[in-house]
């Protein structure tokens, strides 16, 4: 097994530009590379001799608006009273600011959604992550890779029923995990957390029906400890752990 800083240098070499970044961070490393370009790099890296990633581990949608924002900001809470930590960015209750890779998402200018697959190569016992932005927000469309693995038509279908994220070239792309027509993509950051609808059972129609979502949303608020004598430690009494005043 080569040193992963060997085996991304032999990666930036013979790739070269096709890869639009690259680098290793705990010892895991990733690539970035473009949706027009994904199909023949992914080959080389399954069939070249010095790569031989047979094995297609797991593909995951990611959802990269508000990627390294934390809403929960509590070092200026107060000590009393209820001290609410959350913040209020653009995006939502979310913003969209934040680095991915070596690149801030300015220099992203607009890639939201990815596709990113995790490869194992059983020969040389190298693994590898690949990450593909879809270049359109709106409709994010990246190339399907079932021709290259076959393993990948659920975790495309999970990414696509969770992220909206459409794999062309997908022989069966619908959803997998939500009900029939469910409306939106419940992993993306601006999905409600209370849902679009809620179902119930209606008696007259002997079955369960949607209807709008009854429920007022709200932000909750951590839970603040404080100090309260109730659970302070026993005082010594008379100098002597245990004993009684008098």
């Amino acid at each position: 097994m080569a040193e992963p800083e060997s085996l991304f240098e032999q990666l930036r070499g013979h790739f070269g530009g096709r890869l639009t970044d690259c680098w290793l961070e705990r010892g895991e490393g990733t690539v970035d590379v473009r949706p027009a370009e994904l199909l023949a790099v992914m080959t080389e890296l399954r069939d070249g001799a010095d790569w031989r990633f047979e094995q297609l581990s797991d593909i995951a949608g990611v959802d990269y608006a508000a990627y390294g924002q934390g809403e929960w900001i509590t070092e200026s809470a107060t000590g009393s009273g209820f001290s609410r930590g959350v913040t209020d960015p653009d995006f939502g209750r979310l913003g969209l600011t934040g680095i991915y890779g070596t690149q801030t998402i300015e220099e992203r200018s607009g890639q939201r959604f990815a596709a990113v697959y995790q490869l194992l190569s059983l020969t040389h016992n190298h693994r590898l992550r690949v990450r593909c932005f879809a270049e359109d927000d709106d409709l994010p469309v990246v190339p399907a890779v079932t021709g290259l693995w076959p393993s990948a038509n659920w975790a495309e279908r999970e990414a696509f029923d969770l992220y909206g994220i459409i794999f062309e070239g997908h022989p069966d792309l619908r959803r997998i995990l939500t009900d029939y027509g469910f409306v939106g993509h419940p992993f993306r950051k601006d999905f409600p957390l209370i849902g679009n609808v809620e179902p119930r059972y209606d008696p007259e129609k002997g079955r369960v029906v949607y209807g709008p979502v009854e429920i007022e949303p709200r932000v909750l608020v951590p839970r603040v400890i404080r100090e309260d004598n109730r659970y302070a430690a026993p005082r010594k009494a008379g100098g002597t752990e245990g004993q009684a005043d008098g």
